[in-house]
């Protein structure tokens, strides 16, 4: 591939705020949003805490009769799409229609607005079902909701890969790119918090079911109890780099490689040897040798066996070096908003690679990583040089994926 893709736009919305700026600086200084459930009445669940988006109403972002057609997943996503051209200060009406397209990965879907629709059709009858039922509920609805917003008619589509669909969709945008497209919209958004959604993953086990939020959700740790769900996510604007420097735009970063593997649902045994092989896969693309990685950031389910799993899968690739290599998991922060999660990873590894900085992991003492022997980033951000990052995702259903982004080429490297 020598097209070469940069990262010069940013749109993210997460429980810790809304837009990068306020995403990053709550990243860094290790906040954490996770708080008692309230979006619905989680009495009677196993399910207590969640990362809820504070003060996010649709109507300041998007025009009433979107909001009133589409889902929540679907409003997230078309604010930080819109977020995400302003910091590009890119105009799809700059490039041609059929060279600029956009990609996005769900892995629940509008599952808020169909419980709507299904609570009607049971207490109304299905004359009371609305029409937007058709469409608001489907995966694809944001990446045809950003489509029509902004007039792209490039490649497009969307990835159901669980988890790991936030850093497979940067990699088919960068892949579209080296096609010959010249920009796209990559990133993921979910909104799973409605009773529905969250009842259909009890019986995985896997959920937190702590109810005091400073025990919720603590990976890497012996007192993991699970992970805690939450909503929100990023999206991304991808250039190839020669257009980018031609309209004087500043790359962020740049996409270096990708990889991915398949190890089978809740298997975190296997899921190691998978993360790893994706891992190598990656670096290997982006001619990348491990010893010049600076930071990675974690997949951190959450759940003991799990977190194991990707400690060994980090020790396989990095071998002795491991403990030298900073490791962190901001999601510890938010709670795991599904594909939105490493979505918001790649929003805060190209704020860190920018600043030269690593955000800690959210509310995981300094000690608690010793259990698996990590480099863990706890406590403070670490300003240090950053010049590669490697993130790593798994999704439940057992996708592993892995992304190198490099650190933003200056305008002769890019040509």
């Amino acid at each position: 591939m020598t097209r070469r893709t940069v990262i010069t736009g940013v749109g993210a919305i997460a429980p810790t705020g809304i837009g990068i700026d306020l995403v990053w600086k709550a990243a860094r200084e290790g906040l954490c949003a996770i708080a008692p459930l309230t979006r619905y009445d989680p009495r009677g669940t196993p399910l207590a805490l969640a990362g809820e988006i504070r003060g996010f109403e649709p109507l300041e972002h998007l025009e009433g009769r979107i909001v009133a057609q589409t889902d929540r997943f679907t409003h997230l996503a078309l604010a930080a799409s819109d977020m995400a051209l302003r910091d590009a200060a890119l105009s799809p009406a700059e490039l041609p229609p059929y060279s600029f397209g956009v990609v996005t990965a769900s892995c629940a879907g509008g599952v808020e607005f169909g419980q709507q629709e299904i609570q009607r059709l049971w207490s109304k009858g299905p004359r009371h079902v609305g029409p937007y039922q058709s469409i608001a509920w489907f995966y694809a609805a944001s990446t045809g909701q950003i489509s029509l917003r902004h007039g792209l008619k490039g490649p497009s589509g969307v990835l159901v890969t669980d988890e790991a669909g936030g850093l497979d969709a940067v990699a088919y945008a960068r892949r579209e790119i080296g096609r010959g497209a010249t920009a796209m919209l990559a990133g993921g958004a979910e909104a799973p918090l409605s009773p529905f959604s969250m009842a259909c993953q009890f019986g995985h086990g896997l959920l937190s079911a702590e109810r005091d939020a400073r025990r919720g959700y603590l990976p890497f740790t012996a007192r993991a109890p699970g992970f805690v769900p939450a909503e929100g996510g990023a999206m991304i604007v991808l250039e190839e780099a020669g257009a980018a420097l031609a309209r004087d735009a500043e790359p962020q970063a740049e996409v270096l490689g990708h990889g991915t593997t398949f190890t089978g649902a809740r298997r975190f045994g296997p899921s190691a040897e998978g993360l790893a092989a994706a891992a190598r896969i990656a670096l290997a693309e982006a001619g990348v040798g491990r010893h010049e990685v600076d930071v990675v950031f974690a997949d951190a389910l959450g759940v003991p066996e799990a977190d194991a799993a990707e400690v060994a899968a980090l020790r396989a690739v990095f071998g002795a070096r491991l403990r030298s290599v900073p490791v962190t998991a901001p999601k510890s922060g938010t709670g795991r908003a599904y594909s939105g999660a490493a979505a918001l990873d790649v929003a805060l590894a190209v704020r860190g690679l920018r600043h030269g900085v690593i955000p800690p992991t959210p509310r995981v003492g300094t000690t608690d990583p010793a259990l698996h022997d990590l480099n863990l980033v706890t406590g403070r951000a670490r300003t240090v040089p950053v010049r590669t990052a490697l993130l790593l995702s798994r999704g439940l259903a057992g996708n592993n994926s892995a992304l190198v982004l490099g650190r933003s080429p200056s305008q002769g490297e890019t040509s």
